[in-house]
């Protein structure tokens, strides 16, 4: 798995009003939190995005974006973005090439971890968190995201 002082490794990031972005892009204009998920609408994958988007404003404010990816297919990615009025894209990874690249794979492959990491506008790992099942470690994490963001931007 990636961890801190490593090169993020880049993506497309699909938008569904204009032409497709890429994580580094993304990057450019402000820190990213990349959050790797492992299904939409299982109840611990529910939490943890409705967690993301309540602290959206936050977030926001500290020139923070956020991206989520996991397994399923774009057509899932919606639906469960329309269910939890989610405001960040979710970038859908079926062949698992995203997952793989940075090392989120879990039980042979088969499954996704639940990590979280913050890159910075140099596209570095900048800090990570990994709890396949508690949320509440990634809550920290944003905490220390927005802190993060708070002190690079001074």
């Amino acid at each position: 798995m990636l961890s801190r002082g490593q090169q993020a490794i880049d993506f497309v990031i699909p938008t569904p009003d204009g032409p497709d972005g890429s994580l580094f892009s993304l990057a450019s204009s402000g820190p990213v939190v990349l959050y790797f998920y492992p299904a939409d609408f299982t109840p611990v994958c529910s939490a943890e995005a409705c967690m993301f988007r309540d602290a959206w404003s936050e977030l926001q404010s500290a020139g923070i974006h956020v991206v989520g990816v996991s397994p399923q297919k774009s057509d899932s990615h919606q639906q469960f973005a329309a269910k939890f009025s989610l405001p960040f894209p979710l970038v859908a990874d079926p062949g698992r090439s995203i997952i793989h690249a940075y090392g989120c794979t879990w039980l042979l492959g088969l499954g996704v971890r639940r990590a979280s990491f913050l890159i910075d506008q140099n596209r570095v790992i900048q800090d990570r968190v990994v709890a396949d099942f508690l949320v509440a470690r990634h809550r920290a994490f944003i905490a220390r995201a927005i802190r993060y963001a708070g002190h690079a931007s001074s």
